[in-house]
C-alpha cells in the first residue's frame, strides 16, 4: 500500500532588489528617447546605478547640435493618435505632409511640460548631475564620424559593445 504525503511547502524567493541598469537608447524620435531617460531619471531617484548607452540614431539625445531638436516619427508610427492615445489613428501616410512631424512634437511637448518633463539637455544634465551614466557606442561613433566635440560635457566615454557588457554585468539591462 502506498501512503500519498503532501509535498513540502516551497519557500518563494523573496525578489532582489535591482541595484543596477543599463539602458541602450537606439532610437533618436522623442519617443524613442524619452523612455530611457525617464527609467534612468528613475532609477537614479530609487538609489539605483544607472548607465545609459547611447547607439545608432539614439545617440543624437547626447550630440550637442541635435539633442534638443528631436522630433516625433510620424511615419511608420501605427499607434500615432490624435488629439490624444484615444483619439483617432493618424494614417501613416498623412506623416509625410510637410511640418506634420514639427506640429506632432510641438503637441507632445505641450503635454510634456503640463507634467514638467524636461527637454532633453536638461533631462540629459539632472541625470547626470544624480549620478546617472552616459557612453556612446564605439561602432555608431565611428560609422558616423564623430569626435568628443560633437557631445555634449555628460557623454561620459564612447565603449565598444564588450565594454558596455562588462559595465553592465550583475545588472539588468533594457534595450528602449
Amino acid at each position: 500500500m502506498t501512503v500519498a504525503t503532501e509535498p513540502s511547502p516551497v519557500i518563494a524567493d523573496t525578489p532582489k532588489k535591482i541595484t543596477k541598469v543599463s539602458i541602450v537608447v537606439s532610437k533618436g524620435s522623442l519617443e524613442g528617447v524619452y523612455p530611457g531617460l525617464i527609467m534612468a531619471n528613475g532609477a537614479r531617484m530609487e538609489g539605483i546605478e544607472a548607465n545609459i548607452f547611447f547607439t545608432f540614431f539614439g545617440l543624437y539625445a547626447v550630440m550637442k547640435n541635435f539633442q534638443n531638436k528631436i522630433r516625433v516619427a510620424t511615419v511608420g508610427n501605427p499607434a500615432m493618435r490624435v488629439p490624444s492615445a484615444t483619439g483617432f489613428p493618424l494614417p501613416s501616410i498623412l506623416g509625410i505632409i510637410p511640418g506634420m512631424s514639427a506640429f506632432a512634437t510641438r503637441m507632445m511637448s505641450k503635454e510634456m511640460d503640463a507634467l514638467d518633463i524636461p527637454p532633453v539637455d536638461e533631462f540629459i544634465e539632472m541625470i547626470s548631475d544624480a549620478g546617472g551614466h552616459l557612453f556612446a557606442c564605439k561602432a555608431t561613433v565611428d560609422m558616423f564620424h564623430l569626435t568628443p566635440d560633437d557631445f555634449v560635457p555628460q557623454m561620459e566615454k564612447v565603449l565598444t559593445v564588450g565594454d558596455f557588457y562588462e559595465l553592465a554585468a550583475g545588472g539588468e539591462i533594457i534595450f528602449t
